[in-house]
């Protein structure tokens, strides 16, 4: 299984509809990249987008011919799961299943945390600063995981910050991703 959250998929298209400011378009592209490469790297029968996967719906529905192909492809052969976001919906006609959360055993994935146990989600795009340097991290405690936003144009929330630490335990870690992961305790 990948599970990936806060895809964000149109950001420039959304921003550029919304306030006029173009940036460069290349964050659909960049991210299903990065999912193709990890993709490829794990070869999973199932995927789970946790929400956000889009902009907007009209971000979904303004995705170019050849994105759309490749999404596409990228789902083919293995079971695809679009879990619904505060952004979106879920895109109801790119395939997949559509829910607004799903059931694992014991473990729940779905978009914004709650106070439940054993739950996978994102929303809140967790960063840690180090050394002057602000990388995505995951949020782990005992009984939850916050994902990091994968989307190439997604800002993020300090991992220190009261909405965050409110929903987990005082021995809480970030992991840090990049090169080499790194685990740093939230207490």
């Amino acid at each position: 299984m990948l599970c990936v959250s806060d895809l964000h998929l149109g950001k420039s298209d959304r921003i550029a509809r919304r306030s006029g400011v173009m940036l460069p378009p290349y964050e659909v592209q960049e991210t299903l990249d990065r999912l193709a490469s990890d993709i490829a790297a794990t070869d999973p029968r199932q995927v789970i987008c946790l929400g956000d996967s889009f902009d907007d719906l009209a971000a979904a529905d303004s995705l170019g011919d050849d994105m759309r192909l490749r999404l596409t492809s990228l789902q083919a052969g293995r079971k695809w799961v679009w879990i619904e976001g505060n952004h979106d919906p879920g895109p109801v006609d790119l395939g997949g299943t559509h829910l607004a959360q799903l059931q694992v055993g014991a473990l729940t994935f779905r978009h914004i945390a709650t106070s439940a146990t054993a739950e996978v989600s994102g929303h809140y795009h967790p960063k840690h600063r180090l050394a002057g340097r602000s990388r995505p991290a995951f949020v782990v405690d005992a009984t939850r995981i916050i994902m990091p936003a994968y989307g190439a144009y997604t800002g993020g929330l300090d991992c220190m910050s009261p909405v965050i630490r409110q929903l987990v335990g005082p021995r809480a870690l970030a992991i840090l991703t990049g090169h080499k992961a790194l685990a740093v305790p939230l207490a």
